[in-house]
């Protein structure tokens, strides 16, 4: 893809799925990536494999470093980083306060440091990997959902913000994807998710796509679109199939 040859790269919680998925896909396509996780040994490892830069450390304040590590700029910038808290409107302080820090403030740090040189030069690309749980919702994961939700909110605001000025702006939400975080899920997991879910190299294949296209948002689970618009359509017959889907889990059929 021409725009990304020799293009400075830097994605989020890079480690390992679909983080390890981009960065490997970015580098197969002639991208400098700098990887970052905060994980070091993982970042180095996957850094090390692709050619990269390992960049560890907190997602939230990774883009000086990576700034320098990829000599003085950045092109593209994954937001990939997230954790998968699961709970209900009873989980912790704590557990809200982190997942909205880690999927939604990071991102918006990392714009604030970004856009002003992307602004300046007319060119940027800002990458969130959201989740289709920030276009529906998922059962059994109160925080995830509502931060995914807020995600997704703030791609929006930025593409139809800054798209005159060159910003280009991508959203991606997959449903279920064969990582760590996935089995992390438990039952919930294995009945909304499991049955579909496709592979980390998958959802970088239809983000390439997308960028080729130049759209915003990214299906690599294209049934999606049509959940999103029968929830919009129709909110209170989604939402009554949704609670069948609920009540079957806490049934454990």
């Amino acid at each position: 893809m021409e725009a990304v040859q020799d293009a400075r790269v830097v994605v989020t919680g890079a480690g390992g799925g679909i983080g390890a998925a981009l960065a490997r896909r970015f580098a197969a396509e002639g991208a400098r990536v700098a990887v970052n996780d905060l994980d070091a040994a993982k970042a180095e490892a996957v850094a090390a494999e692709i050619g990269g830069v390992a960049v560890p450390g907190d997602a939230s304040a990774v883009v000086e470093d990576a700034r320098d590590a990829l000599g003085g700029t950045v092109d593209v910038y994954c937001a990939n980083a997230g954790v998968g808290s699961g709970g209900s409107e009873a989980a912790g302080e704590d557990v809200w306060a982190l997942a909205w820090d880690v999927n939604v403030m990071a991102h918006v740090r990392a714009a604030r440091a970004l856009l002003p040189d992307w602004l300046e030069r007319g060119d940027g690309r800002f990458v969130s990997t959201v989740s289709a749980a920030g276009l529906l919702t998922m059962i059994g994961a109160a925080p995830y959902s509502v931060t995914k939700h807020g995600a997704y909110a703030f791609a929006e605001w930025l593409s139809l913000t800054y798209r005159h000025r060159g910003l280009k702006v991508h959203a991606i939400c997959p449903q279920g994807v064969r990582t760590d975080m996935l089995a992390a899920t438990g039952s919930a997991g294995d009945l909304v998710l499991a049955p579909t879910a496709i592979e980390p190299d998958d959802v970088a294949e239809a983000l390439f796509k997308g960028m080729a296209d130049n759209r915003f948002l990214i299906l690599p689970h294209p049934e999606v679109a049509r959940y999103y618009e029968a929830r919009a359509a129709e909110p209170d017959r989604w939402l009554r199939g949704m609670n069948k889907v609920q009540r079957a889990w806490e049934s454990g059929s």
